[in-house]
């Protein structure tokens, strides 16, 4: 009889403990995904927004209709944007081909093959490479003037630039430009490739090897200040990895031989470069002592360390300044 009473907390016992696994049990689901959410990395899902983001800027660029050939008639030279927008340049920032010094022979040939595309005759893409600040791009856009300057509204060449980073886009640009009646020439300032950049792959497929190929009205120029648009050391270190030396070192190198013009700009003599600053006095008439001229301007390379067009112009342009004579053509 008196151990009677102890049976009912012993009855109750088992639903006692019975509570709290419930109550674990209950629990965890709700810990687990405050621990998920935790863990869960950023940098994965800011990688599928910028997928999203990159697949619905090429959606949206292939459902922009084609350029009509009448938004050619606004400029001569425009600006080739990724989205599929071609932006007008009222004005290109160029010089005088008579002012470029030093490049007489890159000058000819690049002239001739100009005009003859834009007589409609057969033309090569052309590569123009070597030191920097020597006219490379200064001699395309004055080149793309000169042809322009006596040529009527619906004969005149086009400019198109567009940037080293948009390359990847350029098959896009080339779907444009087929269809139009105007002659283009698409030109890319600085054009240089890294170790793990493959979009020197679809320059490649336009300028040959491409089932569509380059359209018969568009020709390529492009600057470089290198002869292969690869950095030497890059072309070592191919040779050092890969299996096959031979084959991965041609695949990059064969870029620049799909050019069919290569034209070398080479520093310049210390006779050209006091041409080209005589040459620039003379036309924007800056009026100073010949010997002082000649003095200060061959002070001026040798603080910067080099002599070029570029230098000379850099001169120049500080003597303006220091004697009040503002740079406009006589």
């Amino acid at each position: 009889m008196p151990k009677k009473p102890s049976k009912s907390p012993a009855g109750k016992g088992p639903r006692t403990p019975a509570r709290k696994p419930a109550r674990v049990a209950a629990k965890r689901p709700t810990a687990a995904p405050k621990a998920i959410t935790k863990t869960a990395p950023d940098v994965s899902q800011e990688r599928i927004v910028r997928a999203l983001e990159t697949i619905a800027a090429h959606l949206s660029a292939q459902g922009r209709p084609a350029v009509e050939a009448e938004s050619f008639k606004r400029a001569d030279a425009y600006v080739w944007h990724p989205d599929g927008r071609l932006a007008a340049v009222p004005r290109v920032s160029r010089v005088e081909l008579f002012l470029l010094k030093g490049v007489d022979r890159m000058r000819d040939i690049l002239m001739e093959n100009t005009e003859r595309f834009a007589n409609g005759l057969p033309a090569n893409n052309a590569l123009l490479w070597g030191a920097r600040g020597m006219g490379k791009s200064s001699l395309v856009k004055a080149a793309h003037a000169s042809i322009n300057a006596e040529r009527k509204p619906a004969d005149k060449l086009k400019l198109i630039e567009i940037h080293r980073e948009d390359i990847e886009s350029l098959p896009a640009l080339m779907e444009q430009l087929r269809a139009s009646s105007f002659r283009f020439i698409v030109f890319c300032d600085d054009l240089s490739f890294d170790g793990n950049d493959a979009s020197y792959k679809s320059l490649k497929a336009v300028l040959e090897g491409g089932i569509e190929g380059r359209p018969e009205n568009v020709i390529l120029y492009a600057t470089s200040n290198r002869r292969h648009l690869l950095a030497r050391e890059m072309i070592e270190n191919e040779r050092s990895t890969a299996i096959n030396p031979g084959e991965a070192v041609e695949e990059k190198v064969s870029l620049s031989d799909r050019f069919g013009l290569w034209l070398g700009f080479h520093r310049c003599s210390q006779d050209e470069y006091l041409a080209m600053v005589r040459g620039y006095c003379s036309h924007f008439d800056i009026k100073i002592d010949d010997e002082a001229l000649e003095r200060e301007a061959l002070e001026w390379s040798t603080t910067r360390g080099s002599r070029s067009g570029r230098v000379a112009w850099q001169f120049v342009q500080e003597l303006a300044g220091r004697l009040g004579v503002k740079l406009t053509a006589r």
